[in-house]
């Protein structure tokens, strides 16, 4: 079953495109990124693109420049140079403002530490994204509560983020991140909080929900084992994309049946949640 979609409010106006994404265009898509520290290069001229609902690992050491390159794609940093374009549409020249905005109606983000509100509840923080793009609080409510309930997290939402445990909590974060409909989600080290038993859990719910959600994915990680679980992989060294598995040896990724099946968490649950032209 298709899940309705969100209705967004009016997303900020971008450059028009460029002749560099003519023909087929990737979701998202960057060109020859260079971003700076000071003396360190930590993008030293990096290309990537990221096709509809495809999930995406970058990985990479400390100091590779994998959570610099995030911190570029979702337009938390403005690059040096290079391009940066969502759906064909450069977004590296947009003020401060409008970036903010395109990150609040287009993006979703799943942190390392979750970075849930400790004074609101689960409910409360999964809501909050859809109440400042300007749904109703009672409709976002509703949808928190079935964002919730499809990832398995039923009677926890009066819970504050004190009173959950670090795999609950970032279940809730994947509903926040999920719950505006975004075209992309950045997880930054999303298990690297976890244990190994609870990471697998997490990761895949994540997959399974963004894939669900009709969303692409970027995973940054140092986990070979949570790269595994995407559709694709790159490697970072030194601001570089280098030869893919050159950092590290390939992880195990997600056990034989995995991967959701109908009357299961996951896919069948996330999308049947959804009743048809639902507002959220």
């Amino acid at each position: 079953m298709t899940q309705p979609a969100t209705p967004r409010s009016a997303s900020a106006s971008h450059p028009p495109a460029t002749s560099a994404w003519a023909g087929t265009t990737p979701r998202l898509a960057a060109r020859g990124l260079v971003h700076r520290f000071g003396e360190t290069t930590a993008l030293a001229g990096v290309d990537v693109d990221l096709a509809d609902g495809e999930s995406l690992a970058v990985m990479g050491p400390s100091g590779s420049g994998k959570s610099t390159l995030l911190h570029v794609l979702a337009g938390i940093l403005v690059p040096a140079s290079g391009v940066v374009a969502l759906r064909g549409q450069e977004v590296q020249g947009l003020s401060e403002k409008e970036r903010s905005l395109l990150r609040r109606r287009r993006y979703g983000f799943v942190f390392q530490f979750g970075q849930l509100l400790s004074e609101l509840s689960a409910l409360e923080n999964v809501a909050l994204p859809a109440m400042l793009t300007g749904t109703s609080r009672a409709e976002a409510q509703t949808a928190a509560d079935r964002w919730l309930t499809a990832l398995g997290l039923a009677g926890t939402q009066t819970r504050r983020p004190g009173e959950l445990s670090g795999g609950q909590a970032q279940r809730v974060a994947v509903a926040r991140a999920l719950i505006t409909r975004p075209e992309v989600v950045f997880a930054d080290e999303p298990t690297g909080s976890l244990d190994q038993s609870t990471g697998h859990d997490v990761m895949k719910v994540l997959v399974d929900a963004t894939r669900a959600a009709g969303a692409s994915l970027v995973v940054v990680t140092h986990d070979a084992d949570v790269a595994a679980w995407c559709d694709r992989r790159i490697d970072m060294r030194d601001g570089l994309v280098v030869a893919p598995g050159s950092t590290t040896t390939g992880g195990v990724g997600p056990r034989p049946g995995d991967r959701a099946t109908p009357g299961t968490p996951g896919t069948a649950r996330v999308a049947d949640v959804f009743p048809a032209g639902g507002a959220v």
